[in-house]
């Protein structure tokens, strides 16, 4: 004897409602039409058709958002900076460590990248403050190594700590 059979017997599973059953009754009850035979096709209300596109659209978004993200923070000018601040005994003084580093703000109009210049407004912060570290930079032409002009942190209060800016007087780099 099977184990089910008992089942069958009692008519324990001859109560349950069948899947189609269920299918028609929870259709029913969202006051949408239902195929009369589970093999032809049912077509999608379009208030689930609205939320799935919404969904797919922001997840696509997310992602690309993240994508932008990841790029920045893996070009040569952005890791430089970041360099320059980690080697600033008075910039991490001010902030305190360990730094967070923060996602760029897309739409901050401060945070511009061509093909042969760049300007980056990075937040940053610490356990002891938080800014902005500002990051200018240069190449001479495309697929050149980058340069960096200028590499300043400007904390909340209005304090600017220069980090980097290259000598006037000859091609040497001078650390501030």
């Amino acid at each position: 004897m099977c184990p089910g059979a008992s089942l069958l017997d009692s008519g324990v599973l001859q109560k349950l409602p069948s899947w189609a059953a269920f299918l028609r009754w929870f259709s029913r009850k969202l006051g949408y039409e239902v195929a009369k035979s589970l093999g032809s096709r049912m077509s999608m209300p379009l208030g689930k058709q609205v939320f799935f596109a919404g969904v797919a659209a922001s997840g696509s978004c997310a992602i690309l958002y993240y994508l932008v993200q990841k790029t920045f923070s893996r070009a040569s000018y952005y890791q430089l900076a970041l360099e320059q601040l980690h080697s600033h005994p008075e910039a991490l003084e001010a902030l305190g460590t360990p730094l967070n580093v923060h996602y760029l703000r897309l739409t901050d109009k401060y945070n511009f990248v061509d093909i042969a210049d760049a300007k980056l407004k990075i937040p940053v912060s610490g356990p002891k403050s938080e800014g902005h570290l500002y990051v200018s930079s240069s190449r001479d032409a495309p697929f050149k190594r980058w340069n960096l002009q200028e590499v300043f942190l400007e904390l909340k209060d209005g304090q600017q700590i220069p980090l980097f800016k290259p000598s006037r007087d000859n091609d040497e780099v001078k650390k501030e």
